[in-house]
């Protein structure tokens, strides 16, 4: 980014949680953001509802909305959320093939549009889709990367919360491995105002919040049926 340019960033999907990333980009006024999907009107219609939330919510930065991926040139930061979501019943390995092929096409856009660019994806199955995108683009590592770990700890944070009925900004977790069944949530690394969670709840408790951490995505999706999480994802 060159000296007196604004940030610019590149949310590609302009679903509930491209939208999302897009309000939050402009409220902390990271940047200025392009909103960009395949489907027409939707980016723009979506742009134009945030940029006039504006002067409400108090941030200056600016959203775009495009069905062109020419319009996201420059871009310091592309986060990409594009895909399938989950339905009821599916796990984030069912959505392989087809987000993948979608992954794959966006990845060369990117390349051909942003190559200096830093990407994140959000797109499920995530740690597949970023090995993906890693592969496809060709960037160095560190300009590549997922969305995954700072859910399930935030997720596994509300829920001790929850059980314990204290803060979440007094709990600190610790949630490794990848964003799925196969998570590993760290109870002995989970503690509520420097206290280890194992000294305040017993084991059967702390075995049902891990449970629920792992299985936290899919509970939004059984409840909402037709979508998936997006306001923390």
């Amino acid at each position: 980014m060159s000296v007196g340019k604004r940030f610019k960033i590149a949310s590609i999907g302009a679903g509930n949680v491209g939208a999302s990333v897009a309000q939050y980009c402009l409220e902390m006024e990271l940047g200025d953001v392009v909103l960009t999907d395949i489907v027409e009107g939707l980016p723009q219609g979506k742009a134009l509802d945030l940029t006039e939330a504006g002067p409400i919510r108090g941030y200056s930065c600016v959203c775009t909305g495009t069905n062109d991926y020419k319009d996201i040139a420059g871009a310091d930061v592309v986060v990409v959320t594009a895909g399938l979501p989950r339905k009821p019943g599916m796990s984030r390995l069912d959505l392989l093939e087809k987000n993948g092929q979608i992954i794959s096409g966006i990845c060369e856009n990117i390349r051909q549009y942003a190559p200096d660019s830093v990407v994140i994806i959000v797109t499920n199955p995530l740690d597949v889709m970023v090995y993906l995108a890693y592969r496809k683009l060709g960037f160095p590592a560190n300009r590549v990367m997922g969305m995954a770990g700072c859910l399930d700890s935030a997720r596994m944070r509300a829920f001790v919360a929850m059980e314990l009925g204290v803060s979440m900004k007094n709990v600190d977790t610790m949630v490794l491995g990848s964003h799925g069944d196969d998570m590993v949530p760290l109870p002995h690394y989970t503690t509520v105002s420097g206290i280890p969670i194992t000294r305040l709840l017993p084991p059967d408790r702390i075995d049902a919040i891990v449970e629920r951490t792992r299985k936290g995505g899919g509970e939004i999706v059984a409840l909402l049926t037709t979508g998936s999480a997006y306001y923390a994802p």
